[in-house]
């Protein structure tokens, strides 16, 4: 008997305390919203009791401001988590400026007019918000919603799964005009889009049709969900569905400007590859795959950034935590950005070009690739050097791809018992020799002798080859080599190697030794003659 008697007053208490009404509290920033919500659901629906939340209205005037003000929060799909909201009387904004006020923002991004202050020790709707609620009203609200609203028959109003047929009927409509409207956007925005091509992008090769096709199609589909966003309020669904609708649109706006700038990227990198083809520096050539890259991780990290502020993260604290990862990545991997800095500092300077010949830090050869992070150098073994682009950055580089001309210096050492006359004939026929060279410079060189050497005259020959190419330099030397031996051997000069020679001047029954030079200027002048008749008219 005692428990049945205890079962009945828990009931009763019970009882008492769900007919137990809720007062409207202006004490704090979280009674004051909460009043003014809760005193406008279908279940405890009180406009007079949520326009005590409205600052500077009386009566009807401060109803019908209460009203529109949560119908503008329903139409945006705004929801207030009442958890989150302060409970301290004396609250003060720290967020938005440095001059404290006691005043709360509900949504400082997406709506920064609506939010409450303390007046005469209560907190409520302030007087700017107030002033705004008409404007924020018509801004989400589109001309014809009220209009909308009475001329709906009844039968249009019959819900069917939580919806009113009219709604249903709405979408549909919607889904129609929105096919029509992509394929008419389309065509204007590419239409535009060809005009500033042939207005300001001269340059551009005829592929970049298909990459401006791919560009206006989301822009299309981002105009299309921009008017979906507008007239979504029109349909006056609950702010459940109005949150869950928006935030899909919203995510796919997002989707679509990350592709949008994706493929601007793109765009932009093909007019910026079709003008580099032109200029004669192929080190443009290489710039571009590196700066399509570093564009394209760009827009993917502002999106994902965008991403996140959507799913509700405060964009302040995406920023702060985007810096703060930012600077450990950079510390945790200095030689990473060392070497991007290096690239950059390449690509400014140009201290060579693609097929350029370079020496320097003890690595030759031909420069095949300048990427992200590293270069590639192709030795005369045709072996690879990898080099991080910090380090060729700062060394010392000798550029022999810059060279207008190859400098070709050696020494051509003959006898020491060829006559003077026979000397003379041998310079001034290797002279005529460089004269009628197809590859070397006639207005610069050098044929000279020079010196005695310990077992030869020594005569300095120095020539410059026009060709600055190392293969072309060498077959150069082979025909300016062979054309010199050849001479000499007709015109009888021999070439020394180191060697000693015993004079004897007399010997019983032994003549002295003779070797019968005969310096012949015609006949020489007749060896070369035969000589240039075979040379190429270049190499």
């Amino acid at each position: 008997m005692k428990k049945f008697c205890l079962l009945i007053a828990l009931l009763s208490v019970g009882l008492f305390a769900q007919k137990k009404e809720v007062q409207p509290d202006l004490s704090n920033p979280r009674a004051t919203i909460y009043t003014h919500l809760y005193f406008l659901q279908e279940s405890s629906f009180d406009k007079s009791k949520a326009a005590r939340t409205i600052y500077g209205l009386q009566g009807a005037e401060a109803e019908e401001c209460a009203i529109k003000l949560k119908q503008i929060l329903d139409g945006k799909g705004l929801r207030v988590d009442i958890n989150l909201l302060p409970s301290n009387p004396n609250h003060l904004d720290t967020l938005n400026g440095f001059d404290f006020k006691s005043k709360y923002v509900l949504f400082p991004n997406q709506m920064p007019q609506v939010y409450v202050e303390k007046i005469n020790d209560n907190w409520y709707y302030s007087v700017e918000t107030v002033s705004h609620v008409d404007d924020l009203y018509r801004q989400v609200y589109p001309l014809g919603t009220e209009l909308l609203k009475t001329s709906i028959p009844k039968v249009g109003h019959k819900v069917v799964f939580g919806f009113e047929l009219w709604q249903y009927l709405g979408v549909v409509v919607v889904l129609i005009l929105c096919f029509v409207l992509f394929f008419v956007f389309n065509k204007i925005v590419f239409a535009l889009l060809k005009f500033i091509e042939k207005s300001l992008v001269r340059f551009a090769h005829s592929s970049l049709n298909e990459s401006l096709q791919k560009l206006s199609r989301p822009i299309a589909l981002l105009l299309v969900f921009y008017v979906v966003e507008s007239y979504i309020p029109v349909f006056q669904f609950s702010l459940d569905v109005n949150s869950f609708v928006l935030s899909g649109i919203h995510i796919a706006q997002t989707v679509f400007w990350i592709y949008v700038f994706l493929q601007f990227v793109n765009v932009v990198m093909d007019i910026y590859s079709s003008y580099a083809l032109k200029t004669e520096s192929k080190l443009d050539d290489q710039l571009a795959p590196i700066l399509r890259r570093i564009s394209r991780g760009i827009v993917i990290a502002i999106g994902i950034l965008k991403m996140l502020t959507i799913f509700g993260v405060d964009p302040t604290t995406v920023i702060a935590g985007a810096s703060i990862g930012g600077l450990a990545v950079a510390l945790a991997s200095q030689d990473t950005v060392k070497n991007l800095i290096g690239t950059f500092m390449i690509f400014l300077d140009k201290p060579f070009q693609i097929g350029d010949w370079i020496e320097g830090g003890g690595v030759e050869g031909t420069v095949e690739e300048v990427g992200f992070r590293s270069s590639r150098i192709r030795a005369a073994d045709t072996s690879i050097f990898t080099i991080p682009n910090s380090k060729l950055s700062e060394i010392v580089i000798n550029n022999k791809g810059l060279r207008l001309f190859r400098r070709y210096n050696t020494t051509l050492g003959i006898r020491y018992d060829t006559p003077p006359e026979l000397i003379e004939i041998f310079v001034n026929g290797v002279r005529e020799i460089i004269d009628k060279h197809p590859d070397t410079r006639s207005d610069s060189y050098n044929v000279e002798f020079v010196g005695f050497g310990d077992s030869a005259l020594q005569i300095l020959l120095n020539v410059y080859f026009k060709s600055p190419g190392w293969a072309i330099e060498q077959s150069s030397k082979h025909l300016l080599h062979m054309s010199i031996v050849k001479f000499a051997n007709e015109i009888g000069v021999g070439f020394a190697f180191p060697s000693q020679t015993v004079m004897i001047e007399e010997f019983p029954e032994k003549k002295s030794l003779d070797l019968k030079y005969s310096p012949d200027s015609e006949k020489a002048n007749e060896v070369l003659k035969e000589i240039l008749k075979d040379f190429p008219e270049s190499i």
